[in-house]
């Protein structure tokens, strides 16, 4: 029987926020154009926070500190809640394969959870699926890793993947954060008095909502080698083989139109929903 093969993109290097955004929703184009599956593994160039598509800033972030401390701000095409990008793997799966991922957000993102523990696994840990997501998070503004939501992988009880998802009927994306390092202060920095006073009622204030891989294995973890074992997680879950992929002249034309079009531009960055 043969294998499905995926195409596989990991990054060389570290790259800026309008671009892993813009490179994320042209994969996401060439799924709805031709059946294909993408896994994408990145880094960010400076602390960057991400926004959901419906967000509206002044009630989730801190501008002017972002502005002052040279933080970036992107605005995804997916949606979900703040995430502070730094010292993480960020990964990225666009596909159509309807046969493996069925055309329901929720199948699919389970789907992935489920792959995505199993790299966490072989790394020597535990991991778990939360079961509901807190009324007041489904609710409020607080940041992403603020708490576990369901479906998402904890350890410990301590959020450790936070992901969001886009889908036009069969094609679809989802990316997520996976901190190597976690940095409460600084994310509790970057977001807005109200997020921070929401998170300190919230009946879970008291828990710690977020881990890291380093925290959880209890020593350093580094990109290429989380990477390694979450490509392996995939591969072993989903029974598919990897072809490495990597973007054409024409496909980075397209990227930087895109790039340039949305995520570079303020008027789609600070837009009010």
């Amino acid at each position: 029987m043969t294998m499905r093969l995926w195409k596989l993109l990991i990054e060389p290097g570290p790259l800026a926020g309008d671009w892993n955004m813009a490179v994320d929703e042209f994969l996401f184009r060439r799924v709805e154009a031709e059946p294909a599956t993408y896994l994408r593994f990145y880094q960010w160039d400076k602390p960057t926070a991400s926004l959901g598509y419906s967000q509206a800033v002044p009630k989730v972030i801190d501008l002017d500190f972002c502005r002052r401390h040279g933080i970036g701000v992107v605005r995804r095409i997916t949606g979900g809640k703040l995430v502070l990008h730094d010292r993480e793997v960020t990964y990225a799966v666009a596909s159509s394969d309807a046969e493996i991922f069925t055309e329901t957000l929720r199948d699919s993102y389970q789907l992935i959870s489920k792959a995505l523990m199993r790299g966490l696994e072989l790394m020597g840990l535990a991991p778990g699926m939360a079961e509901t997501s807190p009324p007041a998070y489904i609710r409020g503004v607080m940041p992403c890793f603020a708490l576990p939501a369901r479906d998402e992988i904890e350890i410990g009880g301590k959020k450790i993947i936070g992901s969001a998802q886009k889908r036009t009927g069969a094609a679809f994306l989802q990316h997520g954060s996976i901190p190597l390092e976690k940095d409460d202060g600084l994310l509790a920095a970057v977001a807005a008095p109200g997020a921070k006073a929401q998170k300190a009622a919230s009946p879970a204030a008291g828990e710690p909502g977020m881990t890291s891989l380093s925290e959880a294995l209890g020593r350093a973890a580094d990109f290429s080698w989380a990477v390694e074992h979450l490509c392996r997680g995939f591969s072993d879950f989903f029974g598919v083989a990897f072809e490495p992929f990597a973007l054409g002249p024409e496909d980075r034309e397209a990227v930087a139109a895109l790039r340039d079009s949305r995520y570079a531009s303020d008027a789609w960055t600070f837009r009010n929903p």
